[in-house]
């Protein structure tokens, strides 16, 4: 059992306490992250983009979001981990939705799921109702929905008085169908930080946000972003670290010491042959 859980995040919310979360994709860092007190670790379809070469997110199956999933579960011990739900894996039936998410809790090991909702979504909020009945946690996801990138044209700041863009009072209103619904938290993605403090004042489960601004209830970032490992700067990011640098050099030095024959060295030798 991990050592936060989902009634652990309404108290962090109502007494003010401001709640962590970060993208895992791999065992080794999520020991780190488990490590260092995080609260919520997500594996996100942001896997398909850091860590399985697609061009988009929405390339990625269940089969590896329930991989690296699992491979996060057994190097945890305290952090409450979610996993995305990803494209296409749910909204063809209820049924579907169930059994996905089903498979990422029984099979793989998270302790609750993540989807996303766009204003007006009947289907989603479906599914996250059915889906909290059965004992399976959720997580909504409001404000930029990237598995709609294509319907939608592009990715655009929401909760502005724009065209492309949701309206502060249409996201309120979802996110407040979503809590109705049962899930246990919110992402809000990419939103303009009035619509996103409008948000977090309406309802009583967490809002933790990406590119959202300051008046929410946490913070998410991709574990890419904060390391500095092989990706992008992005505005609603920081860099906390420049780990293409550090491995970069290191295997440049290494690749050198090989041609040269200074590795291996005796000390990294079984048995070494006496050349005296």
């Amino acid at each position: 059992m991990p050592g936060r859980s989902v009634r652990e995040f309404t108290r962090m919310k109502r007494e003010g306490e401001p709640i962590t979360m970060l993208t895992t994709y791999d065992a080794p860092t999520a020991r780190l992250v488990d490590d260092c007190d995080v609260d919520i670790a997500l594996v996100g379809d942001s896997v398909g983009n850091t860590q399985l070469g697609y061009d988009s997110w929405m390339d990625v199956t269940l089969d590896e979001i329930a991989s690296h999933t699992a491979a996060v579960a057994r190097s945890m011990e305290d952090t409450f981990l979610i996993a995305d739900l990803p494209f296409m894996s749910y909204g063809a039936s209820l049924e579907q939705g169930v059994e996905s998410a089903g498979r990422l809790v029984k099979e793989a090991g998270a302790d609750a799921v993540k989807l996303e909702t766009p204003p007006g979504g009947e289907v989603t909020v479906e599914l996250v109702d059915r889906l909290v009945e059965l004992g399976i946690p959720v997580q909504g996801h409001i404000g930029l929905n990237s598995q709609r990138e294509k319907a939608e044209g592009g990715n655009f700041v929401q909760g502005k008085e724009r065209e492309e863009s949701a309206s502060a009072a249409e996201l309120v209103e979802t996110a407040e169908r979503l809590e109705a619904a049962g899930a246990f938290s919110l992402i809000v993605e990419l939103t303009a930080e009035d619509a996103a403090r409008r948000i977090t004042e309406s309802i009583g489960i967490p809002t933790i946000g990406i590119g959202a601004g300051r008046y929410v209830d946490g913070q998410v970032l991709v574990v890419n972003d904060v390391l500095g490992f092989g990706g992008s700067g992005y505005r609603l990011s920081k860099r906390y670290a420049d780990l293409d640098s550090v491995v970069s050099e290191a295997v440049s030095e290494y690749a050198a010491e090989v041609r040269s024959g200074e590795f291996p060295a005796v000390e990294h030798t079984f048995d070494p042959v006496d050349e005296g």
